[in-house]
């Protein structure tokens, strides 16, 4: 009877910590009573193993070889403890606490994550639930054996403790089977990671590779990605480079619940990088509000493509592209003050002393090198700003707030007074060469004024540094009355008592207000922004309806000229004069004249964007063909030209698919205009044979030999007096002119004939002919052309007449 009472002691436990553990878990969407049940398995095995010798009784159900179920089961009584009670309200205690740990650990995270809750639920089940298989397997493996080597000994046992605990093990085999089964089909479901490559086409060219996108297989079929660089003017902003496809990564069933995260590699070309640069994932939303993703990879080759890849991990979908951007590090200042030291450039340094702010706070900085040779530019633009000699880094620093400064901030950069070509090496990007970037914006022309503007001031007294500060938006630029000290090896200091999100020093040779310095350092940034570019138009050599138009920067023109003319785009190209244009903008192509255009030769007389863009070199194809055929008459060649306008960013529309209107340009001036010339087809009439005039008489005949001798007789100034003594039309001349461009001779002979038939036929007309002759002074002719006709000389062999007659 003990028995009996232990048994069912244990058995009411049992149920009671099952309806505790799904109370519990009850208030997890994701927590299935498998896991439920898992859990208290887990439990149970733990239990079992941290008791020891206490009081337990373990069944199991002992099945025969012949796979029927065996009616009778054996039950073995270990040991006994008088703790027993003790040791059961312990192991409740551990369920209890186990549960409430699951529990908020899962609140917490998806306190963080909200979108990626559930994911996080799904991992923690399929962790729980492996760690418990494993443990079940263990313990029902340790009870069989157990129980085989002690039921020979216990065989003649009570048959009603025996009853007992056979349904006991039977519920628990049962739900252990079911429990294995289901659990590896949701576990094989979900461990089915693939890796998936998306393409798209850009207009008529090939497919190309949009991006890679790492989830389960069930959710891949369900995700599209396309891309959208018509966005690309609305992505970038300042101080951005746009160096990847705009991408647009969407779910075609929105009811689909996504297992955040995700891994998305998107294909980049970086032409230019170095230290004060960045590559950088940008994450939009479909009102273009951004965040910036860190990539966990960079390099490695996937499937067909074979460059570098930006990988990310993401917790929802959006807009994505990859931009080359201003390096950015982070610092947190504590109470005891912090030094920062930026990466980028070691002569930076900003010395937060002890006590300047009262909690620990988060510094982010960055720093924008100036090329010197804008700063020359700008100088023969500005002749106020003549005086001043170089400029230091702008520096970049972001700070809460809220936090004002305690203590005044030590800041060092490098300013040096000779902008020599050694400094240009150290100021700009070590792999954007100095050449790069000096082409960058400044004209040709500058080539010739930099000998005569920039002069060594030596140690000159008057010599001044000053400082000056971007607050806000609302602020701007402004002068700062701080004493900017120098040090050795071109470095300076001076110390900050206020926040400043930028700020950079100007080296001066003589003193200059206030008001010019800022004009000057507005001029500068708007600078760094733009680039010196052209428009480039080529013709297909094979195929001259067939062009080419290009935006490229001045510095790039020589190399894709070359490029241009490897892919047979041959001919004459045609640079437009160079012009200021900044990342991102957009150019709007309009086609004058009698030639339009088309991008698929179907739709004729559109308008055409290009983006710029300074790492991607934009380009567009287009057919091109004549407005009217018989336009341009007096030409050999259809004309017409392309007259390109820049589109300001504030008037880009967010639906980039409305084209623009005809007469939204019309307050603005062209920044460039191409010409376009495409030649004109010949047309061959091809008339029957029917219709050709066959002469049969053997005087005209005569006189024809006799008007073509005479055509081989002329030279081209006694033809050009004759046609104008002749009664014909200029347009008539004009005509045959063009019919025969190449080939005077004919010219001559046809324009004679075309005399001699307007003649009527009764007319002397070899007469008349020598008397025109004699009128232009070749009267030699004349007299030959008389004695030829009256002879009745043929020009031409005996049988050649003959035939004709």
């Amino acid at each position: 009877m003990k028995i009996n009472g232990y048994l069912g002691s244990t058995a009411t436990l049992l149920k009671k910590e099952e309806k505790e553990m799904c109370n519990l878990c009850g208030m997890h969407d994701e927590c299935t009573p498998l896991q439920t049940m898992s859990t208290i398995h887990n439990i149970k095995a733990a239990d079992i193993a941290a008791r020891g010798e206490q009081n337990v009784i373990e069944t199991a159900t002992v099945s025969p070889t012949n796979g029927e179920q065996s009616p009778y089961t054996n039950q073995v009584q270990l040991k006994k403890n008088k703790a027993h009670m003790s040791s059961e309200s312990v192991g409740e205690k551990n369920n209890t606490s186990l549960n409430r740990d699951v529990t908020e650990q899962g609140e917490s995270q998806n306190k963080m994550f909200p979108d990626n809750a559930e994911n996080e639920d799904d991992k923690q089940t399929e962790h729980m639930t492996v760690e418990n298989i494993n443990g079940n397997r263990e313990e029902m493996h340790d009870i069989i054996q157990t129980t085989e080597r002690e039921i020979q000994e216990t065989s003649e046992g009570p048959r009603e403790e025996i009853t007992t605990s056979s349904i006991t093990c039977d519920i628990s085999g049962k739900y252990l089977n079911s429990l294995l089964s289901n659990d590896s089909e949701s576990l094989k479901q979900k461990n089915n990671i693939m890796e998936k490559e998306y393409f798209d086409m850009l207009s008529d060219s090939s497919p190309q590779v949009s991006c890679y996108i790492t989830a389960p297989s069930y959710i891949l079929q369900y995700l599209e990605c396309r891309i959208i660089n018509s966005m690309s003017s609305l992505i970038v902003s300042d101080n951005e480079e746009l160096v990847s496809n705009v991408i647009t990564v969407e779910c075609s069933d929105t009811e689909k619940k996504i297992p955040f995260p995700i891994c998305i590699a998107i294909p980049f070309t970086a032409r230019y990088r170095g230290n004060y640069r960045d590559i950088m994932v940008k994450m939009s939303d479909i009102n273009l509000q951004s965040s910036y993703l860190t990539p966990n990879s960079l390099e490695g080759m996937r499937g067909s493509y074979k460059g570098a890849c930006a990988e990310v991990k993401v917790y929802t979908l959006g807009i994505f592209s990859v931009v080359s951007c201003l390096k950015k590090e982070s610092f947190t200042v504590t109470k005891k003050g912090l030094t920062l030291k930026p990466s980028m450039d070691s002569r930076v340094s900003l010395n937060y002393p002890p006590g300047v702010f009262g909690l620990p706070v988060l510094v982010q900085l960055k720093v924008q090198p100036v090329d010197p040779s804008l700063v020359t530019y700008l100088k023969t633009q500005q002749d106020t700003s003549y005086p001043i000699v170089s400029t230091s880094p702008v520096i970049h620093v972001k700070h809460p707030s809220i936090h004002p400064f305690q203590k005044p901030v030590t800041v060092f950069l490098p300013c040096s007074p000779h902008p020599d070509k050694k400094t240009l090496g150290s100021e700009i990007d070590p792999k954007r060469t100095a050449s790069a970037t000096t082409n960058r914006i400044i004209p040709l022309y500058l080539n010739r004024t930099k000998s005569t503007t920039i002069r060594n001031p030596g140690n000159n007294a008057s010599e001044s540094l000053k400082l000056l500060g971007f607050r806000s938006q609302e602020s701007g630029w402004f002068g700062l009355d701080v004493v900017v000290r120098n040090m050795q090896s071109g470095l300076i200091s001076f110390e900050l008592c206020e926040h400043l999100e930028r700020f950079i020093v100007l080296h001066l040779s003589s003193n200059v207000e206030n008001s010019h310095l800022v004009s000057f350092v507005k001029a500068l940034e708007e600078a760094m922004l733009s680039t010196t570019a052209c428009v480039v138009l080529c013709h297909q050599k094979d195929n001259p309806h067939r062009v080419v138009i290009l935006v490229v920067p001045s510095k790039d023109l020589n190399q894709v000229l070359r490029n241009l003319r490897l892919e047979a785009f041959s001919g004459s190209p045609e640079p437009s004069r160079r012009f200021q244009v900044k990342e991102g903008e957009q150019l709007l192509l309009r086609f004058t004249g009698n030639i339009f255009a088309s991008s698929n030769g179907k739709d004729y007389g559109k308008d055409y964007k290009l983006i710029f863009h300074l790492q991607r070199k934009p380009r567009l194809e287009l057919q091109i063909k004549e407005v009217d055929e018989f336009g341009n008459y007096s030409s050999p060649h259809y004309k017409g030209a392309i007259v390109v306008y820049k589109i300001p960013k504030e008037k880009v529309v967010h639906n980039l698919d409305q084209s623009l209107l005809p007469d939204e340009n019309h307050d603005q001036m062209p920044i460039c205009k191409l010409p376009l010339k495409l030649p004109k087809h010949k047309k061959l009439i091809n008339r029957p044979q029917s219709t050709k005039r066959i002469s049969t008489d053997p005087v005209e005949a005569l006189q024809d030999q006799l008007l073509r001798w005479l055509a081989q007789e002329l030279s081209q100034e006694s033809a050009r007096r004759l046609s104008s003594s002749l009664p014909l039309r200029r347009s008539t001349i004009e005509l045959i002119r063009l019919k025969n461009p190449a080939e005077p001779t004919e010219q001559i002979h046809e324009l004679l004939c075309f005399w001699k038939n307007s003649l009527p036929s009764s007319t002397d007309k070899v007469r008349l002919l020598a008397r025109h002759l004699r009128r232009i002074g070749r009267s030699d002719l004349s007299e030959e052309l008389k004695l030829k006709w009256e002879r009745k000389v043929s020009t031409e062999p005996p049988h050649r007449f003959h035939s004709a007659g």
